[in-house]
């Protein structure tokens, strides 16, 4: 029980975000007592991925930002005069300026519930019509649809036959009537009858190309099939996060999947950049002369240190006005820039974007045609991963489980224990605590930046092709030199993180204003956020248009990173800080801070060293192995599966063996 914990432990770790559970799972894994808890009831903190319903709360309740009732002060009798109290927050405050708007048909969204949740008791005294309204969408909604997401409800001719079989032979007539009025805009005799069903099958035709209607209603429905991240990251291939996933063997605990595509936009429209030298002779949008020059220039960038002499003088210019001196074209200027080095392009000097750019070349090839790789289920996932190590080596975990304060002991300035909300002291002798849980008066003089985010649900991809499995990294340029770039990450279904015929698309800049005043230009460049308006393009220019924004939410999140220690306030020695998630696009930093305060705690202890092999543990008694328990006698020598041996599709685990390939 969580209100009757051990009172001892090595470690406590206050959050549960990437950071907190990496050190977490160090600190076990090197023989440590570890607690870890969270006032939250989800894994995560600002790392965290939410279905539908789930994010709605969520968003409610930042949107509410109600005081906090104080609780009862009885825990501060347990403060000794020897002792003294620093008190945590209560509320998280390093969300702001949330904003949700549907754009999708809301029609009897209100009586629509989440497929699997608990049904809901029908409103007392509801008039006979909305009963009948809500039977008709059931019929329109079929059983499949709610555990499959592929059904959809769209009034075809077909849904309207079916249904009208059940209606009485007058409103069957009426119904049919009103289609071929509305296929044909004309009134129909008997005689016109073979005319109208040649332009319904026309019609229907069209509609297939198009994409499917979705409404909020399905939305809601299929909300477990949603899993959406607070952060919007991805894993480069030989970064410092899947090096710590196979080293330590959590990579088994996820799957992944290749990023497909690294698009660009320019001129107004988007497009696919090529990376790989495959992919560079094979475009069709770069002359053969810009297929040397790029080539010959990613060459040299692989190497660039031995060749001090092409970027000396350029040490003190940024890469941008570097690129410009070298003999590329804007066309590929933009690429590098923007797709490939991803980097400011008024504020990363020339060294910066070699660098990045020859890490981008160096992680291309090692699981897929792009650098990147995406977790299954969304990123929320890989803090969980680590809590599951830690739980394997011993670590206890307590979720809805605040902490009042932290107890310093006057005389050494050291904090020596906690007392939680059920007035419990745990003493330790390390205290890991995130960002968000100090107070205002331990964070008065700590400057915060903020990272503007918005995450859409769309009904089609930014970039339309053959297969509509994408998973595509966009960068949008700023308009005004200074102004931060925009990241887009889209994601399809198949990354397990959105229901069936829709796109997941998460925006990601650094904060000017707020986040809907920061993205939504760039949203509305890229899609539409009216149905009218997509209708009249579509009968206009003939083509499908840009794709429509279903439903999109906007928020400002802290930016905790690059905070100097000092900054904080009487701040214990062995209390160290864990910052909440930054804007770069991958997890080196989370990486390098846990590392970092693991050999400050702990600097003989080799951080998160490879697992035991099975046949090396030492069991009690007399040295030999217990009987087999019914696991698999060859499991010993069951290799990790390449991602081409472990793929349901194109998904792959991230293994040591392929690593060392």
């Amino acid at each position: 029980m969580a209100d009757n914990l051990p009172s001892e432990f090595d470690v406590v770790v206050i959050g549960t975000g990437l950071p907190e559970s990496i050190i977490a799972s160090a600190c076990s894994r090197s023989g440590q007592r570890v607690l870890h808890v969270d006032s939250r009831n989800y894994y995560g903190g600002n790392w965290a991925s939410f279905s539908f319903s789930g994010l709605l709360s969520w968003i409610k309740e930042n949107q509410e930002k109600t005081d906090v009732r104080e609780d009862s002060e009885d825990w501060r009798k347990l403060i000794l005069e020897t002792e003294e109290a620093i008190s945590l927050n209560k509320k998280d405050n390093t969300i702001q300026h949330v904003e949700d708007v549907c754009y999708a048909s809301q029609d009897l969204a209100e009586d629509v519930e989440e497929a699997g949740a608990l049904p809901k008791l029908p409103a007392f005294g509801a008039s006979d019509t909305s009963e009948a309204v809500q039977e008709s969408e059931k019929e329109c909604l079929p059983v499949e649809s709610q555990s499959l997401g592929t059904e959809s409800c769209e009034t075809s001719p077909e849904s309207v036959t079916c249904n009208d079989q059940e209606s009485t032979t007058e409103r069957k007539d009426a119904e049919m009537t009103s289609e071929r009025e509305h296929l044909c805009d004309a009134t129909f005799d008997q005689s016109a009858l073979e005319t109208g069903k040649t332009e319904n099958v026309s019609t229907a035709e069209a509609a297939a190309l198009e994409p499917k209607k979705i409404t909020y209603s399905q939305i809601v429905k299929e909300g477990r099939r949603f899993n959406i991240d607070l952060v919007s990251k991805l894993l480069y291939s030989r970064g410092l996060l899947i090096d710590l996933l196979t080293k330590s063997n959590v990579s088994r605990y996820a799957e992944f999947k290749n990023v497909t595509r690294i698009l660009a936009f320019q001129e107004g429209r988007v497009e696919q950049v090529p990376c790989s030298r495959a992919d560079v002779f094979n475009s069709k949008k770069l002359t053969m002369v810009e297929k040397r020059m790029l080539m010959k220039f990613l060459t040299f960038c692989l190497d660039y240190e031995q060749h001090p002499g092409e970027y000396q003088d350029y040490k003190e210019s940024t890469f941008s006005e570097y690129l410009k001196t070298q003999k590329l074209t804007s066309n590929l200027q933009h690429f590098i820039l923007h797709s490939i080095a991803m980097v400011s392009e008024a504020d990363s000097d020339t060294i910066d974007g070699l660098k990045a750019t020859k890490h981008f070349l160096q992680c291309l090839g090692r699981y897929g045609n792009t650098p990147f790789l995406f977790p299954l289920y969304g990123q929320g996932e890989i803090p969980q991963c680590f809590c599951r190590m830690c739980a394997v080596f011993g670590g206890i975990y307590c979720l809805r489980h605040s902490v009042q304060c932290l107890v310093v002991d006057k005389e050494s300035g050291r904090c020596k224990a906690l007392i939680d909300h059920f007035g419990q002291r745990i003493s330790a002798n390390y205290f890991v605590v995130e960002d968000s849980y100090l107070s205002e008066k331990t964070c008065t003089n700590v400057c915060y930046r903020q990272i503007s985010r918005a995450v859409l649900i769309t009904d089609q991809s930014v970039l339309k092709t053959d297969s509509d499995q994408q998973i595509s990294i966009l960068t949008v340029p700023p308009v005004e030199r200074g102004q931060p770039a925009v990241r887009i990450i889209e994601l399809c279904s198949s990354t397990m993180t959105c229901m069936k015929n829709t796109y997941l698309v998460h925006f990601t800049c650094s904060s000017t204003k707020t986040a809907k005043e920061d993205l939504e230009p760039v949203v509305q460049k890229l899609f539409s956020l009216n149905a009218e308006t997509e209708r009249e393009s579509k009968h206009g220019g003939g083509g499908l248009g840009k794709p429509r924004v279903l439903w999109a939410v906007y928020f400002n999140m802290r930016d905790s990173s690059g905070i100097d220690r000092n900054s904080y306030d009487c701040l214990p020695s062995n209390v160290y800080v864990c910052s909440g998630p930054d804007c770069a696009l991958g997890n080196d930093y989370a990486v390098k801070q846990a590392e970092t305060l693991f050999q400050e705690m702990f600097p003989k202890e080799e951080f998160c060293p490879p697992p035991p092999n099975p046949e090396d543990i030492i069991y009690d008694g007399d040295g030999t192995q217990p009987e087999d328990p019914g696991f698999s006698s060859s499991s010993n020598t069951k290799t990790e599966p390449s991602p081409k041996e472990s793929s349901d599709g194109d998904n792959c685990k991230v293994s040591e063996e392929h690593h060392e390939e």
